[in-house]
């Protein structure tokens, strides 16, 4: 004020209207003046102006022009109440509550947690929530950029003017705020950021908004989160026992957007009440405990799977709203299923109305591409020695297992993360304060969300896809370890799909690949994958890799499944990998589901569905999956005949269960094998059933002990050994 007559500063109105001024909230709305108070409004497009009473509906005083176009002011004895304001222009007419007339909604303890970057359920107060405040219905909207000069909130209800709502700065936390009357969900949005300098950035999508547009648009929408009636409390209180390293967990991953297409509709994806619909039975019917999705955070291109997310927040929109993927998870778990997403906290897309950049710092990301750009991908790399970085990323995990009930998050690319020279020539890469190459800043992120993850409901899993021998993933953060429940073994997925690949002829010089990874395999809490980055890129199907002749090539793959269910670690396998797709797999396909009219796949999704049933009904298949007590070799060094055989134990009570693998088209009946119990002992599987797709070879269904030592024991059994075959047997008295 220059003196008591003057309603406004005509600098400070100009920069209002330029849409320049830091700190509307100041000058704007309602303000003690002397002995009454001065009203002050910002209206594009008004001539004249009115406050009206917001209990009366009536109006109370004209506001004058003032200093600027479309900035205006009047001076009342006293403070009206609620009002409203009405603007002319012409003939036209318009009314809105004033968004500088309410007080912050963020309180001093969240204050607080934000400065400190430890607010754990950082969605719970940024990003767009519907409420009503004051008494007003709206939406508060609330975003990080500490940096900024300006921040405003834009979108069809202000003409993306970022002139109309600039929001208030919530001073050391960086954080900016506004509470807009009349938005409801639904609204699309943006923020407008002018930063360092004043210079206008791309509008940026909201980090933390619950739902986005139909891709290629970018901005977000406001969701409700609030009031879903979950339906899943008994799954919620038994989940733990179903997460547990001794429980049986076998993983159907999927990429929703190509498990099935409506052909009839333009080949458009399913959607989330569609795939619950479908999806959810299918799975279940066929044994699996869990299904994973690849990553559903919003994403701007089909082409990456989901793995450059944009809006970590938001489910995306491909399949349906935030309330519609919350009815596929309540699905699942009404079908006995649990859920697990793919979380990619390593890396993000440079897409401008994203992270990068974002209040014109590189505030998510480093500034030094040697730390914060991913050659391979080129994606930015997040800063995790930020605080509010890793709370951001920390708040994520936690938001996806409380608001949506996921009961995993499997962490994409934690090799990336772990190593500073990943993937990086010399001279590319910084090291850490010791001159490394550990990445110490992603170790502190990952332990400490493992930690939060694990502390606020133990019943959950996080598994780490981390490709390297990086000790103690799956140990305990006090012991030192990463914390995380369990690992991809992706050295025994390497080794055993090499040996596969290899003409049986040749087999016995590389008997090795299929027994190395006994050696390690009570190291960490496995998870044996075959997933989508084995039948992509060239790779071809699983299928394609096994050679011979069409029927050899399903009986190698119906033996290579027998090995795989039965041997040490949870299991996963990729969609269409259960009926032995032939076709490396397309995302901007289906399934080739006709393939199931043929035998050998029909053959081969049964033996999956039945290999699932046993590995559930056997609990020496599980209870001790990383437990050297669980498992016992019969016969590894069979090189000669490509013969392998060993024994898995559960505990006490439970019927140990042995099973051989013949590797070769060459038939090996009356084969003796050593047994870790007398008595008898029932044949549970034989992948060459003709009921599998097999040749139905003669085999005994079962066999009674004999004193007659063998392999290392006191008591041995005399069984068939199909060509190219798995046979399995139950210790049954």
């Amino acid at each position: 004020m220059t003196d008591e007559t003057q309603l406004i500063d005509p600098t400070t109105a100009a920069d209002i209207a330029r849409g320049i001024f830091p700190d509307p909230f100041s000058v704007l709305g309602i303000h003690p003046q002397d002995d009454g108070v001065v009203v002050r409004a910002f209206l594009p497009g008004a001539e004249r102006v009115e406050l009206i009473s917001g209990t009366s509906g009536k109006p109370v005083a004209d506001l004058a022009p003032a200093g600027a176009e479309g900035v205006f002011a009047g001076r009342l004895g006293s403070h009206p109440g609620p009002y409203s304001l009405r603007a002319h222009r012409g003939q036209d007419t318009w009314e809105v509550v004033d968004p500088y007339a309410f007080p912050p909604v963020i309180g001093e303890q969240d204050e607080y947690y934000l400065s400190e970057g430890s607010h754990l359920r950082l969605w719970q107060i940024l990003g767009a929530h519907p409420m009503t405040h004051e008494g007003v219905d709206g939406v508060h909207f609330a975003v990080w950029a500490p940096h900024a000069m300006r921040v405003s909130v834009v979108g069809e209800f202000n003409a993306w003017d970022g002139r109309r709502h600039v929001m208030r700065r919530r001073g050391a936390t960086g954080v900016w705020e506004i509470f807009l009357p009349g938005i409801e969900a639904g609204t699309q949005y943006k923020y407008e950021i002018r930063g360092p300098g004043g210079k206008l950035l791309p509008l940026k999508a909201d980090p933390i908004g619950f739902g986005s547009q139909h891709p290629p648009e970018t901005s977000s929408i406001v969701r409700d989160l609030r009031g879903y009636g979950w339906p899943d409390g008994e799954w919620m209180q038994a989940r733990a026992a179903r997460n547990r390293v001794d429980a049986p967990i076998s993983i159907y991953e999927v990429h929703l957007g190509s498990w099935k297409r409506r052909w009839e509709e333009d080949g458009r994806m399913l959607s989330y009440k569609e795939l619950a619909e479908e999806l959810v039975p299918y799975v279940a019917e066929m044994g699996f405990t869990h299904i994973e999705v690849m990553p559903i955070s919003e994403f701007p291109f089909d082409g990456s799977w989901g793995y450059q997310p944009v809006g970590l927040f938001a489910p995306s929109i491909r399949f349906g709203r935030p309330e519609e993927f919350r009815d596929f998870v309540a699905a699942c778990h009404a079908h006995g299923l649990g859920l697990i997403l793919d979380w990619v906290p390593g890396h993000f897309p440079s897409d401008p109305h994203g992270l990068g950049q974002f209040d014109g710092t590189p505030l998510y990301e480093h500034a030094d591409p040697r730390e914060g750009f991913h050659k391979d991908w080129n994606t930015l790399i997040y800063n995790y020695g930020r605080r509010e970085v890793s709370n951001f990323l920390i708040a994520n995990a936690l938001y996806w297992l409380e608001a949506h009930h996921a009961d995993g998050l499997r962490v994409d690319a934690v090799a990336s993360m772990l190593y500073r020279d990943y993937s990086r020539d010399d001279g590319e890469w910084v090291p850490n304060i010791h001159g490394g190459r550990e990445n110490l800043e992603a170790i502190a992120l990952l332990k400490r969300m493992n930690e939060v993850v694990y502390g606020a409901d133990s019943s959950v899993m996080t598994i780490a896809e981390e490709s390297t021998a990086w000790p103690g993933v799956t140990r305990p953060t006090s012991e030192d370890g990463l914390g995380f429940g369990f690992k991809w073994n992706m050295g025994w997925m390497n080794d055993t799909l090499e040996y596969m690949k290899e003409d049986p002829v040749h087999r016995r010089y590389h008997h090795s690949k299929m027994t190395f990874g006994l050696h390690y395999a009570f190291s960490e809490n496995f998870i044996l994958p075959l997933s989508h980055d084995e039948v992509v890129h060239g790779k071809g199907s699983l299928l394609g890799r096994m050679p011979g002749d069409r029927g050899q090539r399903f009986a190698n793959l119906r033996t290579y499944y027998a090995y795989m269910w039965t041997h040490p670690g949870k299991k996963l396998l990729f969609m269409g990998g259960e009926f032995g797709q032939a076709k490396e797999w397309n995302h901007d396909a289906e399934l080739d589901w006709a393939a199931l009219e043929s035998g050998d796949h029909a053959g081969l999704k049964t033996l999956v569905r039945d290999l699932n049933r046993l590995y559930r009904d056997l609990p020496a298949l599980y209870r001790r999956d990383a437990r050297e007590d669980g498992f016992g070799w019969i016969n590894g060094g069979a090189e000669a005949e490509s013969v392998i055989a060993w024994a898995r134990y559960g505990e006490q009570g439970d019927a140990p269960v042995a099973a051989a693998f013949n590797f070769t088209p060459m038939p090996r009946p009356g084969w003796r094998l050593g047994v870790p119990a007398g008595g008898s002992w029932s044949l549970r599987i034989n992948t060459d059933a003709t009921a599998y797709g097999g040749s139905g070879a003669p085999v005994r269904k079962s066999a009674d002990s004999e004193t007659i030592p063998w392999d290392g024991f006191a008591q041995s059994i005399v069984v068939d050994l199909p060509p190219l075959a798995g046979v399995v047997l139950e210790h049954t008295g």
